[in-house]
This record gives C-alpha cells, structure tokens and sequence, in this order.
C-alpha cells in the first residue's frame, strides 16, 4: 500500500512538472502590427482581456491578453500574415498579472474594429483605453485591521497601541491614513504588519461620483417633448442596437428629452455614455443634469486630474458609474454594462480626433453601441448631411421638435447689406448693427458679437514694402494678439513680439494690422459703448472648465451687458436674457475648396443665432454680409434648412462626394521637401483605378509646411458601394518611403487642411 501511495504522489509531480505552459497573446499599446506571444507563469490561468505586465527588451510594459476578433467584415480585416506558432523555446514568459478589471470582450472588438477601420495599429487604439490613466491604475491599495489573534508576544508601545486602537472600530485604513489619524509612522504600521499583528485587506476603489436618482425631479413636458420622450425611453427599456436622430430647434428642450432617456437607462441598472463636442459644454450641462438627478455625473476629458481620472476608469469598470459625460475620448473607457450613448451636437466636427489615431467619435460611437446592443441618440438642431442620407434610407429613427420650449419664440433674422451699409472707416461693425446693440442695451437686456477669429488680427504686414509676417514653421500668417504683445501661429506653438521695425525693409512704424479678430472688436465695442460690461469668451481666454462656470455664472446673473465671443459662443449656452445675436463677419468661412463649407457656416450661424431670445423677450439676430445672395445668408434669413441641406445633398451626389461617396487622404509629410513631393510622386504613379474609383493629388495640402514638415496629400474616392481598406492595405504596400517621412491615414477626412 505504501508503495502504491509513493508511485501516486509521483506519478502526480511529474504530470505537474511536464503540463505545458499557457500561450497568450499580448496587445501593448505600442504602435506593432498586432499582438506579441508570451507565456503565462506556471500557477496562473490568464484569460482574453487581463492586463498583466510583460517584458519587452530591458523593460517592463502593460498589456492585455487579446485575442483576434473574428467578427470583423472582411472589408476590414487586414491580410493574413503567416505565423509559426508551435515553436515556445524563445517566448518569455508574463511578468505578473494586474489587479485590474479586465477588458471586455465588447471592448476588445471595438478596439480591433476601429484599429482595421482607420489602418492604425490596434496598440495606438487600445492605448486610448489605458494609457493615460496607466500610472497608477491599480485598485486603492491595502487597508489594514487587527489580526485575529495578536501574537503574545507582540511588543507594545503606545504608537502601536494608538494603531490597534484606532483598527478595532472595524474600519479597514492604508497606511497613510493611519498615519494621518494617529500621527505615527508608516514604519510603526509595517512593524506591526511584519509582526503578524494586522491583517492586509484589499480595497477597492473610492466611486468618484453618488448615484443619481432618476426620479429625484420629473420635468414637465409639453406634447411634442412628452412623444420624443416617450419613445425614447421606449427604445432604452426595450435594449437591442438603435439610431435615433432627435432633431429640435435651438431652445427646443432636446436636453431635458434625453436626461429622460438616461433616466430609464438608470432604472435598467445599466450605464449612459454622453458625449459632447468639447469641455466648454460640461459646465452649463453639468447644472441640468444635478437639476434632474441630484448629484453629478462622472465627468472625462482632458482637464480632469490624474486622481479623478484613475477612479473615474475604476467606477466605469466596475459599473459603479452610471452616468459619464466627456469628450470624444470617453468612448474608450472600459464601460461594465452600457446601454445608451448619447452624442450631443453631432454635426460638430471636432468630435473628428485629426492627429494620433484619426478618427470620428460620433461614426465609432455608433459602432460601440452596435457591438454593445444598446440604442444611440444624435442631438442637433442642424444635423450633418451624413445623418439625415441615414434618416432618409431608413437607417435611423427621427424625433423632430419644430418649436421652442415653454412659449419662446424662435429669433427674427435679418441680413445686413454690407456693401450698402458699410462700417465708418477703420471699424468693423455697421451703423444699423450699432444702433440695435445701443438699444438693446439701453433695454437692459443681453447683448452678443459673434466673430469666429481668435486674436487682434489675422494678418500684420507692412505699409512700406508689402512683406507679410508668417510663421517659420508653418504655411501661414501670424496672427496678432495685442493684448499679449506676440504675433502667434495658430497651427504650432510658435510665437514672436511684435516687431518695431519690418523684418524685410527695416523700416520703423510700418507695420500694420489688416482685417479684424475679436480682440479688435472688443476694443471697437468699448469706444463705441464704454459704460457696458463686456465679457469676452474664447478658448484662449476661458482656459479652463472653473473659468467658464464663472463667465456662465455673471451672465446668468446679469452681471455682463455685451459678450463676444468665438465659436465657444455657439455651443449649446442658455442665457435667458440675451435677446440680441450681432454676426460681424458672416461671410467667413465660405471661401476656399472645402467639401462642407456651405453646411458648416450654416450650421454655426444658426447655432449662434440660436443663442437669442430663448425665454419670454423676443430675440433678434443680424448678420452683417458683403454676399447676401449666397444660399447660406437665404436659408438663414427664412429659415429653410431642410432646403438648403437638399440643395448641399444635390451638389455631391453626382461626384458620388460624402455622404453618397467614401473618401480617405494620404498626407505625406518629411522635414526635407523634395523626399516628400518623390514619395507623393510615387504613390500618384501607383494610385489604384477602377470603375468608382479616383485618386486625386498629389498636390501640396493647403498649410503646405506644418511644424517644419512639408506636406503633400492625395485623395481617394470611392462609390458607396466600395470598400476603401482593402484598396488602400494594396496601395500602402506599393511604396516603402524612408523612415523619416511620415504616411498619415485620413477615413472620412472632414478637414481639408
């Protein structure tokens, strides 16, 4: 019998001993084609989606253990490379695996959908989900209590008795903590740890946020409110993928319609995503939301502090987070059970990320909540093109609300004739304009300029010789900010005081400011109107999420009589006492070959002009054109936007142009010029052709020199029926520049620069 036990013990060891080790995939968030193999250690079974710690060359990085995802149309899928797996002698082995939510599966699809979508490796993707937040990103740590039993012969002191004391309340502290209670040393807690006298608790981490309370304050809602409302919730309670379009006017209560969404969203126990265009927003928004629910949401972007960030990722992970608002890159948080995004304005293009990993938040927040299954709403008052082709085929429900909310009615417009009406010489805002500011003003009531230019003004050059002050780094002039004395570039972080003397002739006094940017305008508006408060908003001067809570606060308040502002103005503000919306240039933007620029200007002006008269005192808006013909200025003035979209659909569709068409760009880009215009070149003599299929370029990109890099681009156009990524994976394969010159990848460019 003994001998038969001992034959046992060792038959036992030696199938331990000759188990083979688990191969794992690794994804690092490193720009590689895909992931690396590793090993797993002998005692630990990883799984797709941990994240563990592994060796690459002398160092240790991060990684999750992924697996290929084999839903991905073939489209997309990168071609197959041939790979030898059965061959382990040279694979290392993990390091260690993290004590963190792992991701999920869902997740792990998005990252390799978008990564084949925009031809980026899927690392830079998955970097977006973990490496910001990387340092750090580990649970609270560990806390402490008293041992069961506390060794006899454990010696005390009152710095250890101090400890005890404060443990037996049964509430598990870190160390730090301890030391902040009872004033004693982290080597007085270590002591009694390396003693046996405290036991290690792990802790999670703290929720950043409170739960909100969908029913803390139902809101009252009109007929048209109350159907979108309705369906809404209706589409969050039923589950499964959906699009919705909630299209209103500006003051239409859109908002309030889909907090109520997220409110059943809440009662589902489950988790709403809301995206918006940029952090000016999460203020002002931020209010409603604490309005209706009692307590704040999780807030993402790229203001929030480390801290928050490591907790926020944390509570998302582990579901504690029901509510997150943020900016594009809240999308690639590691939600535990989504169901409904939200994406608030979704016409803006700066939901478009245009450098590192390009791509369009609101085009991939509807593939996240695909994969998810849960519904999606689009909010705009002026929807994209791309949006209402997808209303229109059936693709996406629409909610429409045609009227304002609680009685407002929707501004009066009228154009200013600029050519009959011009401006003294020397300013920028008209006669006509100035008497309605002056009594508006003189009314008591809000006033607005609106001027999409930031600085004193765009261009400086000099009387005596013509010469124009440009940036050395970029293809463009430098545009002057008086009130920091620098002529900056607004493409690099380029700047230089203004000069005395022309650079060129060397003459003194000869410099001169042409055309105006807002600060020109604010200091035209204090000549004309010196007794009214002026509040300007831009991105250079509400620099930060406090900076705009307090210029919200003193409009609201009535503590601001005139504001003028950049396109920060445009987003989305409620200020019920703003009455008047001036437009000094509104021509700008309709110049120069850019696909959207018709669609854009309207979509501005109308949303700045939305600004006005929202609550009882009826609103007025004026813009001030030198082209009132345009079919911009005609469908502000009456009012048709679902003409003038029509008429923008008609232009496009015959060049088979976005929305009835695919695009991509290829920017070439090398600090040595005559490198780029050869791999420009060569890619034109390689460019693929075909029935729906065209290739414009190469020609120098219209900021030809960006940041000391010469810059050429070509575009391809494809019908709706053709895939771009299989044509471009054949066509990047055709050319291997050298390593100094860079091929940036544009899917759906939406800017042309």
């Amino acid at each position: 019998m003994k001998s038969a036990s001992l034959f046992s013990t060792l038959s036992e060891t030696l199938a331990d001993v000759a188990q083979p080790q688990q191969r794992v995939s690794v994804l690092l968030p490193m720009p590689f084609k895909g992931p690396f193999d590793y090993l797993s250690p002998p005692d630990i079974t990883l799984n797709p989606g941990d994240i563990v710690l592994v060796p690459l060359g002398r160092r240790q990085k991060t990684g999750v253990v992924w697996e290929t995802s084999s839903d991905l149309p073939p489209d997309l899928a990168p071609p197959a490379e041939q790979k030898d797996r059965t061959d382990t002698s040279r694979l290392k082995e993990v390091a260690e695996l993290l004590e963190l939510p792992p991701l999920s599966a869902d997740l792990r699809r998005f990252i390799d959908w978008v990564a084949a979508y925009t031809l980026t490796p899927p690392g830079m993707v998955m970097a977006m989900t973990l490496r910001l937040h990387m340092h750090g990103v580990t649970s609270a740590g560990t806390g402490w209590l008293p041992a069961d039993t506390i060794p006899a012969d454990l010696r005390m002191t009152p710095a250890r008795q101090k400890v005890l004391d404060l443990l037996r309340k049964g509430l598990p502290q870190t160390t730090t903590d301890i030391s902040a209670a009872t004033g004693v040393s982290a080597g007085v807690v270590k002591g009694l740890a390396d003693a046996r006298a405290l036991r290690a608790i792990k802790l999670e981490p703290e929720c950043p946020v409170e739960a909100p309370d969908p029913g803390y304050r139902l809101p009252v809602l009109e007929a048209e409110q109350a159907r979108a409302t309705t369906a809404l919730r209706q589409s969050v309670e039923k589950g499964g993928f959906s699009v919705t379009l909630l299209e209103g006017v500006t003051g239409s209560g859109k908002t309030e319609i889909y907090l109520e969404a997220i409110a059943a969203c809440i009662e589902q126990g489950k988790q709403a995503l809301i995206l918006l265009p940029e952090i000016a927003l999460s203020a002002q928004w931020t209010e409603r939301f604490i309005r209706r629910f009692g307590v704040a949401p999780a807030i993402w972007h790229s203001d929030t502090g480390q801290r928050m960030r490591r907790l926020t990722w944390h509570a998302t992970a582990n579901g504690n987070a029901s509510v997150v608002v943020g900016a594009r890159s809240a999308l690639f948080l590691p939600f535990e059970k989504l169901g409904l995004i939200v994406i608030d304005e979704e016409h803006e293009t700066l939901y478009k990320q245009e450098e590192g990993v390009i791509y369009n938040a609101r085009d991939m927040a509807i593939v996240r909540a695909r994969l998810v299954q849960c519904p999606t709403v689009l909010v705009s008052a002026t929807p994209s093109l791309e949006t209402l082709v997808n209303v229109q085929s059936g693709r996406y429900r629409h909610l429409m609300l045609p009227s304002r909310h609680g009685g407002a009615t929707m501004p009066e417009t009228r154009i200013i004739d600029m050519r009959v009406h011009p401006p003294e010489r020397g300013r920028f805002i008209s006669p006509a304009l100035t008497e309605e500011l002056s009594a508006t003003l003189a009314r008591q009531e809000q006033a607005m300029l609106f001027l999409n230019r930031r600085g004193y003004a765009p261009l400086t050059l000099c009387r005596a010789c013509g010469h124009r002050m440009e940036c050395p780094h970029c293809t463009a002039w430098l545009v002057e900010h008086r009130a920091r004395k620098r002529l900056c570039c607004h493409y690099c972080e380029y700047f230089e005081p203004v000069p005395v003397t022309c650079p060129a002739c060397h003459e003194e006094n000869t410099l001169t400011s042409i055309g105006p940017g807002i600060e020109r305008i604010t200091e035209e508006a204090h000549e004309l109107f010196p007794d009214a408060r002026i509040l300007v908003m831009a991105s250079d001067t509400l620099t930060s999420p406090t900076a705009i809570t307090e210029a919200v606060t003193r409009i609201s308040n009535r503590e601001i009589d005139l504001i003028i502002g950049t396109q920060v103005v445009a987003k989305g503000w409620h200020f019920p006492y703003l009455t008047l919306v001036g437009i000094v240039d509104a021509d700008l933007g309709l110049s120069g070959g850019d696909l959207r620029a018709g669609e854009r200007t309207f979509q501005l002006l109308h949303q700045v002009a939305g600004r006005a008269g929202r609550a009882s005192a009826p609103g007025r808006v004026l813009l001030q054109s030198y082209t009132p013909e345009h079919p911009v200025m005609s469908a502000l003035l009456s009012g048709s936007q679902d003409r003038f979209m029509a008429q923008e659909a008609m232009q496009r569709q015959p060049g088979f142009w976005p929305p009835y068409g695919r695009l991509a760009a290829l920017i070439i880009s090398c600090e040595d010029a005559a490198k780029a215009d050869a791999v420009a070149n060569a890619f034109g003599r390689m460019a693929p052709y075909g029935e729906g299929i065209q290739v414009l370029g190469p020609t120098p990109a219209p900021v030809a020199v960006l940041r000391n890099r010469h810059r050429r681009r070509l575009l391809l156009r494809t019908k709706r029926t053709i895939a771009l990524q299989p044509i471009l994976h054949r066509w990047l394969d055709m050319v291997k520049p050298d390593r100094n010159v860079r091929i940036d990848i544009d899917i759906d460019p939406v800017s042309f620069l």
